[in-house]
């Protein structure tokens, strides 16, 4: 009987170990083929709509991209919206859920409106309204600022925030710490794990950000990668159609257009990817915030 059960927990553990196999495959194979249709040549992508193994890897395709002034100025606003917006949210996300977890005059009101909007959110036509009337329209802050804090990274940053003890926050008012120290130089350092979580949390949606781009930016130069990809992917439109009139000519005929496409949903896609392993170790800590401890 115990032979038998022991022989039913490893066959259990072999179907286990083939099972994550072929799901782990079938997730990284639509990535692999993004990949392979990428390189694949023109002349090759003219004869086959399936190309999983090109017979011959070319970067014609992000040759084109790079020598695409609309493209690499579309990836360098991104980058700079991600990282000053990611900033921007951190610290107002950061600075209102250490408030909301100490006693103060009115906690429960606040906490009230802060699960109000995370309830009810305000919709479309009036988000756009205040952008106008502030005069955010076609600025890089109608990408930052509208979004700036999360309401449930803010309540979960607060229950972090919670089980810090009082006695460190104490001793440090005891030594003339005041507030703003306090933060700085104890929670901030303290919620290392939890502030990478809720970084990459807030990068990765700024990264991916399209709509707000689409209805709040009229200028094409400030377009983000994302506004660009459905231009190439969607409407199928060629990147010198896109141009200002200032980018720089292509010696060599334009490769597909959906080869063009892959290569920039991959190039759109690494910066993130890349990102990710630096945090992991933090990562790993912070998504578990909030969660029940047994």
């Amino acid at each position: 009987m115990v032979k038998n059960h022991s022989l039913l927990e490893k066959l259990g553990g072999v179907l286990n170990v083939v099972l994550l196999a072929v799901v782990g495959l079938l997730m990284l194979f639509p990535f692999y083929y993004m990949i392979a249709t990428s390189f694949t040549s023109a002349a090759e992508s003219a004869t086959k709509t399936f190309v999983l193994f090109p017979k011959r890897w070319v970067f014609d395709a992000y040759s084109y991209i790079f020598h695409s002034k609309v493209f690499v100025r579309s990836l360098f606003v991104t980058a700079g919206v991600t990282v000053v917006g990611s900033v921007f949210s951190l610290l107002l996300t950061s600075m209102m859920a250490y408030p909301l977890s100490r006693n103060i005059t009115g906690q429960r009101f606040y906490l009230f409106l802060v699960l109000f909007t995370f309830v009810f959110g305000a919709g479309i036509i009036p988000t756009y309204m205040v952008v106008k009337s502030t005069h955010l329209i076609d600025t890089y802050w109608a990408l930052i600022i509208p979004g700036a804090i999360n309401s449930f990274n803010l309540i979960v940053l607060r229950q972090f925030f919670l089980g810090i003890p009082n006695d460190l926050t104490e001793a440090a008012v005891l030594d003339g710490a005041n507030d703003l120290q306090i933060f700085t130089r104890i929670i901030l350092p303290l919620s290392k794990p939890a502030l990478a979580a809720f970084g990459l949390f807030y990068a990765v949606t700024s990264w991916n950000t399209y709509f707000n781009a689409l209805i709040y930016i009229n200028d094409p130069t400030k377009w983000t990668v994302q506004v660009i990809l459905r231009q190439i992917v969607i409407l199928s439109q060629r990147l010198d159609s896109l141009s200002d009139g200032q980018q720089a000519a292509i010696a060599s005929a334009s490769p597909p257009g959906e080869t063009i496409g892959m290569a920039a949903i991959l190039i759109a896609t690494l910066p993130i990817l890349a990102l990710y392993p630096f945090l992991q170790k933090h990562f790993a800590k912070g998504v578990m915030l909030g969660s029940v401890k047994g």
